[in-house]
């Protein structure tokens, strides 16, 4: 619209809920409609018209029809001072010059087009209508939102309007639009305002207000149109009236602040289920990108990207607004997660996706030597079906997935013309093609880049990397299977559980734990792993541990869960190999002449197969130093391998492939003090120098934290020393401690520390 419209319509709108700002944030319906006409042309005003919406109660059922007298008459009393309150209000209550009354937001959006047509036809002095408010809020935040929710067809007039406050910015370029309300730009514009009506913003508009505000409304637009401003109203703001599916390709430039998150949404939804909860909202072509998890089902979140900032924010306001019986919550996210799920960059989706106005239907679980004809005669018309669900395009509507060495993968996207053939091809999901069922979704073109994406990219890191710490070739993987079992394993722990709650579930055994001798086990993202084994002082009293307390109860005292625990004697070979990264059952036999086959041992994924090889590198400990280090567990912990530095991938050699669940002990806990092991004489030489990146950037972590982190690792407390590389001299990351022990991983202060070999 280019021209100046000859009518505008100044709409003001109440609901049962927050007003002001927080319009329409808190899901409340509509109660209250109220516009004035305005004549461009002549330049006046016609009557001011109030709609207030009250649902209909008065429809019985059977159960009303079963109440006793005395209910029906209070019904009826109360009826009857409903209508005394609507003809007080009529009278005086708003000040509105006609008053209407509907029983939905249906009735009430028909009868508010059918009054606006007549009084602009009565008039007679123009054709071309636009409504106008005061901001955003009461189009984008309330009609439309309510209406999608209730499947109601809103009237045409409401797709278009004039924000007043941007056509008011136009002449006074430094207002802020968020501070700008009807008295501002009233007060500017020297309209007389009469003493504002005051009511809290998180209740419900008053009546008086709404119609006090449409007058000042009505005041502002003819100050615009009149000397010295002469304004033209000829650019509306303009409501999406469907959803637009599209391609974006990975290049593409993606604005942080047009972007937001949805989670929580039901596995169902589709894009047009996004776009119908963020109705009133412009979202951008193609901006409904549902997520997948590993397997490449929908985990329930999706991003969505808008067309400006102005609409992001709107939808932020939207935040655990429902969709059918679920809240949908909505945070912010940046155009780099868009694209990673809904950017591409092959031709070939490209081109299969250009087709607009195409229904897409995903095909899973296909035999991999699946053909187009086979596809196309699975969708054709079986013997006695009347239903068709032709592919659209033919052969040129089908996509195989296929993975970069052109495998298939097993999957297809197939494109169909309209709704009612794609629902045809619904109804056969799990029917046979071959001799495998296929399963049928209705999908979307984001769904169709990220699942290309997801096959069709190249791993980060083509090879594994080589092994952290390296292995004499002469040393068994193994333990011997007649070690001492002074050690005891409980599996099953709480995940909340301490050390504190371990010595409390011991009972009586505590006295027989050695010093330092609980050890929680941690997994890779140094989490508790359920797993814990503790050094006994004797075989016989781990023995008797076990027996006594295998499947007892423990409670956590951070945590409200108890699970019961398994309890097993185990050697500390047997342990050491756990801690490296093996796995250990609990069906072997305390039989020493049972074969190494069934001790229910296998050597950790990060030492095998011992067939491996690789250059060799200079021990950071001599044998005899790691020895009295870590008895029995100096033979593995040798030599730390460091890693090659300055290489953006690992060198084509190291042609490993191995399972990365090791686990990490953590550090070594003691029922009673805790302090410092006395230097090994054997030591000849310092250990290794550890750097610690990663420190909390608060300056907690200073060094007596890192002392008691380390503690118990036969490092002295003047090896530590901490390092800034703060320019003012503030905590942080330059803040890098360096160790003299050996590589371990710890974790003080609830933040996981990345343990570097220098």
């Amino acid at each position: 619209m280019t021209a100046q419209v000859d009518y505008l319509a100044v709409v003001f709108t109440a609901t049962s809920g927050a007003a002001g700002q927080q319009l329409g944030s808190d899901e409340q319906e509509l109660v209250r409609l109220v516009w004035q006409l305005v004549n461009v042309k002549n330049k006046t005003l016609g009557r001011v018209n109030e709609l207030v919406i009250r649902p209909d109660l008065s429809d019985s059922t059977d159960e009303k029809a079963e109440k006793d007298v005395v209910e029906e008459s209070e019904e009826e009393e109360q009826e009857g001072e409903v209508k005394e309150e609507e003809e007080e209000e009529r009278e005086s209550g708003s000040g509105a010059d006609c008053v209407y009354t509907a029983a939905s937001l249906d009735s009430a959006l028909n009868t508010f087009n059918l009054q606006l047509t007549n009084e602009v036809n009565s008039a007679g002095a123009g054709t071309s209508l636009c409504l106008c408010t005061d901001g955003q809020l009461h189009i984008r935040q309330v009609i439309h939102p309510e209406a999608a929710s209730k499947n109601i067809l809103v009237p045409d007039s409401f797709y278009s309007f004039f924000d007043l406050r941007k056509e008011f910015k136009n002449h006074f370029p430094t207002s802020d639009l968020k501070a700008l309300n009807v008295y501002a730009m009233a007060e500017s514009l020297s309209v007389p305002v009469d003493a504002p009506a005051t009511w809290d913003p998180s209740d419900a508009l008053p009546a008086e207000a709404a119609v006090q505000q449409v007058r000042l409304l009505a005041g502002v637009v003819l100050a615009l149109l009149s000397e010295p401003f002469c304004h033209t109203f000829s650019n509306p703001e303009r409501v999406s009236e469907r959803f637009e599916s599209g391609t974006c390709s990975k290049m593409e430039k993606v604005c942080d602040n047009t972007v937001i998150r949805a989670r929580g949404l039901p596995w169902q939804s589709s894009d047009q289920d996004i776009a119908r909860f963020f109705r009133g909202l412009n979202i951008a072509k193609g901006g409904a990108a549902l997520c997948l998890n590993a397997q490449g089902r929908r985990n329930g979140e999706a991003l969505v990207r808008f067309v400006s900032e102005e609409h992001r924010d709107l939808a932020l306001q939207r935040h655990k607004h429902h969709m059918g019986s679920r809240y949908i919550e909505v945070y912010k996210a940046t155009g780099e997660d868009f694209l990673k799920i809904a950017g591409g960059t092959s031709n070939e989706v490209a081109m299969f996706l250009s087709r607009e106005d195409q229904i897409i239907v995903r095909m899973r679980g296909l035999p991999f030597d699946a053909t187009l004809g086979q596809v196309l005669d699975f969708f054709s018309p079986r013997d006695g079906l009347k239903e068709t669900c032709p592919v659209s395009g033919g052969a040129d509507g089908i996509l195989f997935v296929r993975y970069p060495d052109g495998r298939p993968t097993g999957d297809a996207f197939v494109l169909f013309a309209c709704e009612e053939h794609a629902q045809s091809a619904l109804r056969k999901h799990k029917d046979m093609l071959g001799k495998r069922y296929i399963e049928l979704f209705k999908s979307t073109a984001a769904e169709v880049q990220q699942v290309l994406n997801r096959y069709s990219s190249p791993p980060l890191i083509p090879v594994a990397p080589p092994p952290l710490v390296s292995v004499l070739p002469a040393v068994s993987l193994l333990p011997p299977p007649g070690g001492v079992r002074d050690c005891l394993r409980l599996r099953g722990l709480p995940y909340t559980a301490s050390i504190e709650d371990i010595l409390t579930f011991l009972g009586e055994f505590t006295q027989d734990v050695r010093q330092h001798g609980v050890h929680m086990v941690l997994n890779q993202q140094g989490r508790p792993s359920g797993d814990c084994f503790i050094q006994m002082s004797s075989a016989e009293r781990s023995l008797q541990a076990s027996q006594r307390l295998h499947k007892h109860v423990m409670t956590s005292q951070r945590g409200a869960n108890s699970r019961y625990v398994e309890v097993f004697s185990c050697s500390a070979e047997e342990m050491g190999l756990v801690l490296m990264g093996g796995s250990l059952s609990h069906t072997h036999t305390h039989a020493h002449s049972r074969s190494r086959s069934g001790t229910g041992l296998s050597p950790p994924p990060c030492l095998s197969p011992p067939s491996y090889s690789f250059a060799p590198v200079p021990p950071v400990l001599p044998t005899e130093a790691a020895a009295a280090l870590y008895p029995p567990l100096g033979q593995v912990l040798l030599t730390p391998r460091p890693l090659h530095p300055g290489h953006a991938f690992y060198p084509a050699s190291a042609q490993l492939y191995m399972n990365y669940a090791a686990y990490y002990p953590s550090p070594p806990g003691s029922p009673t003090t805790v302090g410092f092991f006395p230097a090994p004489s054997s030591l000849s030489s310092p250990a290794g120098l550890v750097r610690m990146p990663g420190l909390a950037y608060n300056g907690s972590s200073g060094v007596k934290e890192l002392i008691n982190a380390v503690q118990g690792y036969q490092g002295p407390a003047e090896s530590v020393s901490l390092l800034s590389s703060s320019p003012i001299g503030q905590s942080s990351r330059g803040d890098i401690p360096l160790v003299s022990l050996p590589p371990l991983v710890s974790k003080p202060g609830e933040q996981y520390l990345d343990l570097t070999l220098l």
